[in-house]
């Protein structure tokens, strides 16, 4: 083996440009001994390698031996540098593609990251604009239903004694108390809690029932032109389970307007034109308050446990309360049922077992 010959002019003037003695001869060889161009941009590709400071070494052709005899090995000589040349170059391109595919990697799980950010931010904004609507929608109907019970209050009589002219000692210590105007959220509670009273010792079938219940409530109030959300099948098996088979279960939808029918089977229905979404969310709230506060009906008093109950029925809009319901038959009759008790017919100045009608100056019937 021997040091190969190359131009001694292009190697003096690799050597001039500072290049090591081994590497310019290297170059010079590798890059086939023609150009200086050639041999710079070799050793720019090359300047990586470990050999590149080594002095390379070829086989040398002696005169005395035939020429002929070296070929072979000259040929597999060339072609395994040329192949460790080329593995070399493999390599670098595939280093370079997998450190450029890194950073666009990179780039892109940044840009996601961004862009969920982003969208993070843009919901909360959202959530927050959407509870400060409805902190004011409930503002605004907390209001309202202070107003009416204000002017409700302002309409009623302060004192029922002073309607009647010749009454009994008893009835006019009764008509002594102030008339109480129940609106319809007050009555939804009053259901609610006398709900949960008849199943105090049975919490999760009351927490059910109050679910279902909102659900009914919810989705009409979200499709109120979809009939199969005013529609309700009383024999379904789920429907009975959870709200049919409680006490004041279906009387409660009775107050969000449903109505009782039985064409094509026993039903509870809501006309399209009886839907009234202020009604649906008063219920809705009702609802959430039962199923949020765990205190709800426990701090409440029972019918038993007043001295007396007083109601204000409008004509024409039947009402019912704890355990009473005030009904108007087809005859004109005005009548009063406690519980699950026979119905008692009321007339003008008329008394029942604890309970007393007197007509008010405004035309309604105070009982």
């Amino acid at each position: 083996m021997a040091v190969p010959k190359v131009n001694e002019n292009l190697l003096g003037e690799l050597e001039s440009m500072g290049f090591p003695l081994a590497r310019a001869t290297r170059a010079l060889h590798y890059s086939g001994n023609i150009s200086i161009e050639d041999a710079v941009n070799w050793i720019v590709d090359h300047e990586n390698d470990a050999d590149i400071d080594q002095m390379p070494l070829v086989l040398f052709l002696s005169l005395d031996y035939p020429y002929a005899l070296y070929i072979p090995f000259l040929i597999r000589d060339r072609a395994r540098i040329k192949k460790e040349e080329e593995e070399k170059r493999l390599e670098r391109e595939k280093e370079k593609v997998r450190i450029r595919s890194g950073k666009e990697l990179i780039e892109a799980k940044r840009i996601a990251e961004e862009n969920e950010r982003k969208r993070n931010l843009a919901l909360r904004q959202l959530e927050k604009e959407e509870e400060k609507r409805a902190r004011e929608k409930i503002r605004w109907k907390l209001e309202q239903d202070k107003l009416e019970r204000r002017s409700k209050l302002a309409m009623a009589p302060k004192n029922l004694a002073a309607t009647k002219t010749s009454t009994t000692d008893e009835q006019e210590k009764q008509s002594s108390f102030p008339v109480k105007s129940f609106t319809k959220a007050e009555l939804m509670r009053e259901c609610l809690r006398s709900l949960k009273r008849n199943y105090m010792n049975d919490d999760a079938r009351v927490r059910r029932a109050f679910q279902a219940l909102l659900i009914y409530v919810g989705n009409v109030a979200r499709n109120p032109n979809e009939e199969k959300y005013r529609k309700i099948r009383m024999n379904n098996p789920l429907f009975q389970e959870r709200v049919g088979s409680l006490k004041g279960g279906v009387e409660f939808l009775e107050l969000c307007g449903f109505e009782r029918t039985t064409e094509g089977g026993e039903f509870l229905y809501l006309p399209r034109d009886k839907v009234k979404i202020a009604v649906l969310n008063s219920a809705g709230s009702e609802l959430k308050s039962a199923i949020t506060n765990p205190f709800f009906g426990l701090l409440s008093r029972k019918e038993d446990d007043y001295d007396h109950t007083v109601w204000v029925a409008k004509p024409g809009e039947p009402i019912s309360g704890v355990n009473i319901t005030l009904t108007l038959d087809s005859n004109g009759l005005l009548k009063i049922t406690r519980g699950e008790g026979d119905p008692i017919p009321l007339n003008s100045n008329q008394t029942a077992p604890n309970s007393v009608a007197t007509p008010e100056n405004s035309g309604n019937l105070a009982v």
